[in-house]
């Protein structure tokens, strides 16, 4: 019998004994799939990759640590983003932190397996400390009211226990991604869809809630690794975190409903809808960038062809905000010649420029909102 006031160390490891994978499940599924299936599909087609990774993991990034009421401007944040010298509240730093560690976990996962090691290091890029598994006890999940809604697990061996049983249900399966047509992908492991399994993967993550701070950031990039390492995504440019958000007494009451009354149909549904929803959105985000370049390359192109420039053009879309600094890196030009371009592109209004302390930059505001929006 579940003890909200005593350690879960009786959490069973995966896959539930209930069944999960119900006719709602599968129908939500397909649909879910189809829809990660088309955001994989734009983001590949994305002419200029690194502004996904750099700008929409960002808004990932802000809106994940807003959950653990972590808050900042998406203004301050993209400031601090685009110069480390530049002045930056603690939260903004915290945040751009999350923003590290989820690209370092992508970088990872190309050479080695999703497993506890790299939970560890992703969590102490979050926190800058060297976190690691809880070894004290007294870890308790409490409501604003401050009573006890959730006691995990206890003992650095319990939870690397649950952690290597976790690591097992995970790699399971030895095919990738999704089915034919964007349906649902099966492996010859645990023969669940990988999307129920994501699901079900994030429920025993936070469950067993294995670092002293962090785990909530820490279990949303594994979800997005998990993806990326099962092959339905090749960019980690699915942001779930912005629906929790809106729908968060439904993603807390969610996770309880699991604990407490074995409730994994209802949460496997909010989190295959979250996915769907997410990719729809981002998919339309991408669609929206991509034509705003377009139009904005046509014009440069028609108005300024001296200046203009396939990398010029990409270069301002890699984030909101530039700096001569930035096309001189980029190996545009001298100093002189890159000032000149983003003068002409402030002329011509595609850019509008700031002095911030002694540097000037040239803010991109139509890249601005569409990313903010």
């Amino acid at each position: 019998m579940f003890d909200r006031n005593r350690p879960f160390n009786d959490l069973p490891p995966l896959p539930p004994a209930a069944e999960v994978e119900t006719a709602a499940v599968l129908k939500k599924a397909i649909t879910a799939s189809r829809a990660l299936a088309e955001l994989k599909g734009m983001a590949e087609r994305m002419p200029n990759q690194a502004m996904l990774i750099d700008s929409l993991v960002l808004q990932e990034a802000r809106a994940s640590s807003e959950i653990e009421n972590i808050l900042t401007t998406n203004d301050e944040l993209f400031k601090a983003a685009s110069d480390e010298a530049l002045p930056a509240s603690a939260e903004a730093r915290e945040v751009l932190r999350y923003r590290q560690a989820l690209n370092y976990g992508f970088r990872q996962i190309r050479e080695r397996p999703l497993a506890t090691g790299l939970f560890i290091e992703i969590a102490q890029l979050i926190k800058q400390t060297d976190v690691s598994v809880r070894r004290t006890p007294g870890t308790r999940i409490t409501n604003g009211r401050g009573e006890t809604i959730y006691t995990p697990p206890e003992g650095e061996a319990v939870i690397r226990d649950k952690l290597r049983h976790l690591e097992n249900f995970m790699h399971a399966e030895d095919g990738p991604g999704s089915g034919p047509g964007g349906g649902p992908g099966r492996g010859p492991g645990s023969g669940l869809d990988v999307l129920v399994k994501m699901a079900l993967v994030h429920y025993q993550f936070e469950a067993i809630h294995p670092f002293p701070d962090g785990n909530g950031r820490s279990g949303r990039i594994v979800n997005i690794l998990y993806l990326v390492d099962r092959g339905l995504l090749n960019l980690p440019v699915l942001y779930l975190s912005r629906h929790i958000i809106d729908h968060k007494p439904a993603y807390y009451e969610g996770l309880r409903r699991v604990t407490e009354e074995g409730a994994w149909g209802d949460w496997v549904l909010y989190m295959l809808d979250a996915v769907e929803q997410t990719s729809l959105r981002t998919r339309q985000q991408i669609t929206d960038i991509m034509a705003l370049m377009e139009a904005v390359r046509e014009r440069v192109q028609r108005e300024a062809p001296g200046v203009y420039s396939k990398d010029l053009i990409e270069q301002i879309f890699r984030q909101p905000y530039c700096k001569i600094q930035f096309l001189e890196r980029a190996g545009i030009g001298t100093r002189q010649t890159c000032a000149k371009y983003l003068r002409e592109l402030e002329r011509l209004g595609v850019l509008h420029g700031e002095k911030i302390g002694r540097e000037v930059y040239f803010i991109n505001q139509a890249l601005f909102a569409l990313l903010t929006r």
